[in-house]
């Protein structure tokens, strides 16, 4: 089954017309991108977008084959621009089945917002789903274990891939593909980047693929180290390196502070901002989760865990720190590090980056900066990706 993409921008294009953000500045030549269209096999288009038959026309196809144009967007889509020869746009209802001339099976996959998604598979039995801008499933018929390709709005609902993960829709080989992309992710480099950490990957408008052919998945780095500022955006940029992922254990160790409104607070947006499905450990004892098997693990923060191992050590004491406090800090970090190099879990890990700024003017906070910085290099020694944000921006160090 062949697909062409002739478009792969979000409803209204990108750049968008007349947005003055950065993102829309900058999305010129190969970063621009037209709504997303899909020809498959040069007899079923999916989504009419204007200017798909030029799009089509650049890219070396023809509409004049086309049997039959589906619509997945809301009926407050975008505009369809129908041009001449081609059959009117419609839509399968949700739950039934179409076949095509060409002998392309087409179900409609109800979504869990308005639109529509369709499943379509060839004569060969090659699968494809696409999903509206937006969309994500609200039920999966049964059938093979995985789609050869899923086209979706990775960006936008990254939920939508974490639900075809867990029904077994998304596998190992499956081809997963960003389309209606926005201006809400840079392009270039941070795209590929965002959708990389998802195991996707984008293609520029005009491409064409063979669905069920052989392509590299992205790897997903399985230990991540996330370190910045403070409020620099490392813990969102932690977090959505896994929100494509069905299950996830959130590690929280600073704990709860009762009689403490402001760190409340804190804890309160973390926990608002993440999925719902994923659940939630308020502990300092990271070697026996890191030990065991199990889904992915995001612990936030390294910061907060080395402040409860000096409080055991009593390292913030000079005759304590002096009396065997260093060897039972020492000791600790080296277990945990030992754990992470040894750890068969997905890890992405938080941290601050201290020490660039003012000397702190006690002895104990200057040991804590210190034993920090001793942590962070450690701990990043065992880790495959290594990221600095800044200003909300993060940059490799490592990949």
């Amino acid at each position: 089954m062949e697909l062409t993409l002739l478009g792969t921008g979000a409803p209204a294009g990108l750049p968008r017309p007349g947005c003055p953000c950065a993102v829309c500045a900058t999305a010129r030549g190969s970063l621009a991108r037209a709504a997303t269209a899909l020809l498959v096999d040069s007899a079923l288009l999916l989504d009419l977008t204007p200017g798909a038959a030029m799009a089509a026309a650049r890219s070396g196809h023809s509409l004049s084959a086309v049997r039959q144009v589906l619509l997945t967007h809301p009926h407050d889509g975008p505009a369809v621009d129908l041009p001449a020869g081609l059959p009117s746009a419609g839509r399968v209802p949700h739950g039934r089945e179409l076949t095509l001339i060409s002998g392309h099976r087409v179900r409609a996959v109800p979504m869990d917002s308005p639109g529509t998604g369709y499943e379509v598979t060839s004569l060969e039995g090659e699968r494809l789903l696409y999903l509206p801008p937006g969309g994500s499933p609200a039920g999966l018929a049964e059938g093979p274990a995985a789609y050869d390709m899923v086209v979706a709005d990775v960006i936008g609902r990254p939920d939508a891939v974490a639900r075809l993960r867990a029904a077994g829709a998304i596998g190992a080989t499956t081809d997963v593909l960003a389309v209606h992309i926005d201006h809400d992710v840079p392009g270039g480099r941070e795209l590929i980047r965002r959708l990389a950490a998802a195991g996707a990957r984008a293609v520029p408008d005009g491409t064409t693929l063979i669905v069920g052919e052989y392509h590299a998945v992205p790897d997903v780095p399985r230990r991540t180290l996330v370190t910045g500022g403070a409020r620099s955006g490392k813990s969102r940029e932690a977090e959505r390196r896994l929100e494509t992922f069905p299950e996830v254990l959130y590690v929280a160790t600073g704990g709860a502070r009762d009689d403490d409104p402001e760190w409340t607070a804190r804890v309160r947006e973390h926990r608002e901002r993440r999925p719902g499905v994923w659940r939630t450990a308020e502990t300092c004892e990271l070697v026996p989760i890191l030990e065991e098997d199990g889904p992915p693990v995001l612990i936030d923060c390294l910061s907060l865990w080395l402040t409860d191992a000096m409080d055991r050590a009593g390292a913030w004491e000079e005759e304590k720190w002096s009396a065997g406090g260093e060897r039972a800090l020492r000791a600790r970090v080296a277990e945990l590090v030992e754990a992470v190099r040894r750890t068969s879990r997905t890890v992405v890990a938080v941290t601050n980056e201290a020490g660039s700024g003012v000397v702190p003017a006690t002895a104990s906070g200057r040991r804590f900066r210190d034993e920090l910085g001793r942590l962070n290099a450690a701990f990043a020694a065992e880790c495959e990706h290594l990221l600095l944000v800044v200003a909300g921006q993060a940059l490799v160090l490592r990949s």
